[in-house]
């Protein structure tokens, strides 16, 4: 594994979230393999670290749905070096539903300002929908990456979703005969303003990790042609943001009256897409499965470069059995290309010592059983 500079996580507590009743671990520098069966709190475990990166489940659950049953409220914390602070702690209270972040021991002045406090990428076996599933999985991985990589994307798509969600209601409204066209207009301009940030960062990143993604599906195994493009139905003149602008606003303007029919906004980077082809067809709907695996990996790959570039930091990998479908070469090879990449401190998760790649063998073991994490012999997370 490379040494360069890394995000490494030294300790780990968590109180009751999930399966989790009480957790207290001292992370190697070079990361574990969590070994257990399914249901016992493998997966569970790489989400609770990876809270204190989206600050939110990365399965969706509500917040008040990841608090352990019978419990009033779960709790994250860690200590991690290579990062820009020191400690992170994440809680949230089902009486009141009140989220609270510590960075350092303080409350931020806006959560938002937590995000990415610890960096990290999953790789995961659902991560297959990021090619197969629907445009809304692309868009939810642009946005989030880009998101934490760049403070403008994150307060641009604070922005224009507050402006969408607006425009949207003032939509409902017109169509009702509740409220005139002046009203559902004036969240153009705020759609376009912002819509032109998020569009330009989306379109400048995919034509910078194009090669780059088309390379890595090719030196996992792929022998096709896999290549990416961000879809729009916006055409500016240029790639200047006033004329992305320009664009935006003309095309609320000309779909307003169909918007009003249908209450629905449908021009704006909420309808983009991330198309992902195998010699010029698309994968999502002519790959075969591994083929649509491949190039979810390469995807991850990119986010784990696109972050380490950007923080100046290798970030935490978060391994959740991620070879499971996947022949031995693959993944001998996925881990190889990790490696040539500045791999990352790593938490493996697998359900039996046989399935650790032998790359990964000279990791610390740990075993979990009922939300207990066994390491060396001790028992971690007894009440």
């Amino acid at each position: 594994m490379s040494h360069g500079p890394r995000v490494t996580l030294r300790t780990l507590s968590v109180r009751d979230f999930r399966n989790l009743a009480r957790l207290d671990l001292r992370i190697p520098a070079e990361g574990a393999v969590l070994i257990g069966d399914n249901g016992q709190g493998k997966t569970n475990l790489l989400e609770a670290i990876y809270y204190l990166h989206l600050l939110r489940s990365v399965r969706g659950a509500r917040d008040q749905d990841v608090v352990r049953f019978g419990a009033p409220a779960f709790h994250v914390a860690a200590r991690m070096e290579g990062a820009t602070h020191a400690e992170i702690s994440a809680g949230f209270e089902r009486h009141g539903k009140r989220k609270r972040v510590k960075l350092d021991g303080v409350e931020p002045t806006r959560l938002s300002d937590a995000l990415g406090a610890l960096p990290c990428v999953l790789f995961s076996p659902a991560d297959v929908e990021l090619v197969a599933g629907a445009p809304s999985a692309r868009r939810r991985y642009l946005d989030i990456l880009l998101a934490l990589s760049s403070r403008p994307y994150l307060i641009a798509l604070q922005r224009y979703r507050h402006a969408l969600a607006q425009r949207n209601a003032a939509l409902r409204d017109a169509q009702k005969g509740g409220a005139s066209d002046a009203r559902v207009a004036v969240w153009e301009a705020p759609l376009a303003e912002h819509g032109a940030v998020l569009w330009l960062e989306r379109v400048t990143w995919v034509a910078e990790v194009a090669a780059q993604f088309a390379e890595a599906c090719s030196q996992i195994g792929e022998q096709g042609v896999v290549m990416m493009r961000h879809a729009s139905s916006l055409e500016p003149r240029s790639l200047d943001v006033s004329d992305v602008r320009s664009a935006l606003a003309a095309g609320l303007e000309q779909r307003r009256a169909l918007d009003v029919r249908r209450c629905l906004t449908h021009t704006g980077p909420h309808r983009d897409d991330l198309v992902v082809t195998l010699d010029g067809r698309e994968l999502r709907a002519f790959g075969s499965a591994g083929q649509q695996r491949t190039a979810a990996i390469a995807l991850r790959f990119l986010e784990s470069e696109t972050l380490r570039v950007r923080l100046g930091a290798a970030p935490m990998l978060l391994l959740d059995d991620p070879f499971a479908e996947l022949d031995v070469r693959r993944a001998t090879r996925i881990l190889e290309l990790l490696a040539e990449r500045q791999m990352g401190q790593t938490l493996l998760t697998v359900p039996r010592e046989s399935d650790i790649p032998a790359a990964l063998t000279q990791l610390v073991r740990w075993r979990i059983v009922a939300g207990v994490v066994r390491e060396d012999g001790s028992l971690e997370g007894a009440a």
